[in-house]
């Protein structure tokens, strides 16, 4: 089943709200109308394609938990991983972080990160930060 990054982000609140003792339907309907966060960031890996989704798959499961990504047309060039991971103040705001890895041509392979989270009144920008910190570490 393909799920949007807005409907894994709503379930990721609506759990979160249930937890709290809240009801998560109402906070998935309002986590719905929030704004999104979002930020992507290509890299360059000198890896070949596999060392680079073995790399990848390895960073992102360190920093969240695998959630399936949307499937497209099957492409031995690319591989898409997803995960959710928390972000904001205490790691409390879900992040989508979706990245896909791509064969370049060379012999070593690119990388397109992609992080995206729910805004509310305080703004956080945890799509943001969230994808600079994992670019940081695909880096390393």
């Amino acid at each position: 089943m393909d799920r949007s990054e807005d409907e894994i982000l709503a379930e990721e609140l609506a759990a979160l709200g249930a937890v709290g003792g809240g009801s998560g339907r109402l906070t998935r309907l309002v986590a719905k109308l929030l704004r999104t966060n979002a930020h992507e960031i290509d890299l360059d890996m000198p890896l070949p394609f596999e060392g680079a989704v073995e790399r990848v798959v390895t960073v992102l499961g360190r920093a969240g938990r695998a959630v399936e990504p949307t499937q497209v047309e099957p492409d031995m060039n690319q591989e898409t991983i997803r995960v959710v991971t928390g972000g904001g103040v205490g790691g409390l705001n879900p992040v989508v972080v979706t990245a896909v890895v791509a064969r370049d041509g060379t012999g070593n392979s690119k990388v397109r990160l992609r992080a995206a989270a729910k805004e509310g009144l305080v703004k956080q920008r945890a799509g943001e930060k969230t994808a600079a910190l994992l670019a940081a570490s695909l880096r390393k």
